[in-house]
């Protein structure tokens, strides 16, 4: 029998090459705003902001604060889900076909957990709209790692709007277009991303990313028919986790 749905893990290669597990890699480069530009950072010398310190117990407290559209709370995932998935996610990434090839070994960094990184996750599923929202936060060692890491990523994702992956026996075609969203972070950005598969079956993702300090927090709502209107919710959920930023 046909399947009618896509399989959770294919998507979250996907969705990886998009959202960088929430570490600033959005596609939405367009979108993007910074409060220090490279030419300003090279002519001030600000004085440093000590950095927050986050376990991952603290960052899935964030996460329990948070409701759906709904009003409905989040459900935080396990520790070891998450990292069970990443380790999947890698594992597919190792045989994945991508075109332009380039965009493997851009996938293939946004997969990679910083050392000394935190993280949690949180999700939230409507049968009555057949959604899935999902938001990860991730606390870096000190916010220059982040912007690095966050600018190393843009200039990627430049190339990859469209792109193909091939893994798991099932091919996906994606492509991206920026949104405008702003959170309350230093840095947002968004991208609604259209995935379509061989066998006719499509699937859209909304993803809004916002970055405070070392804290960025990421908001994916997935269904049949989301749209960039969503942007809004997704943007209360980020400004929610980057008040404690």
């Amino acid at each position: 029998m046909q399947r009618r749905i896509t399989p959770p893990a294919v998507i979250l290669v996907a969705l990886l090459a998009l959202t960088g597990c929430g570490a600033g890699s959005g596609t939405g480069t367009a979108t993007a705003t910074s409060a220090v530009t490279p030419a300003a950072a090279q002519t001030a010398a600000p004085t440093p902001i000590p950095t927050k310190t986050f376990s991952n117990a603290d960052l899935r407290g964030l996460l329990t604060t948070l409701k759906d559209a709904q009003g409905k709370p989040l459900t935080v995932v396990p520790s070891a889900q998450i990292d069970q998935g990443i380790l999947k996610a890698k594992e597919l990434l190792k045989t994945a076909v991508f075109t332009p090839a380039a965009c493997k070994s851009f996938a293939d960094s946004n997969a990679q957990i910083p050392d000394g990184s935190t993280y949690a996750g949180a999700t939230s599923i409507s049968a009555a709209d057949k959604t899935a929202t999902v938001v990860t936060v991730i606390a870096l060692k000190d916010a220059q790692t982040m912007t690095e890491q966050l600018n190393a990523s843009q200039a990627s994702a430049a190339k990859c709007k469209t792109f193909a992956i091939e893994a798991a026996g099932q091919k996906i075609t994606t492509e991206t277009t920026p949104v405008a969203a702003k959170t309350n972070g230093d840095v947002s950005f968004a991208a609604l991303t259209k995935q379509h598969l061989a066998t006719g079956q499509a699937q859209t993702a909304l993803t809004v990313t916002g970055i405070k300090g070392n804290l960025a927090a990421t908001a994916v709502k997935t269904g049949p028919a989301v749209t960039q209107q969503a942007s809004a919710e997704l943007t209360q959920l980020i400004n929610t986790v980057l008040a404690h930023g």
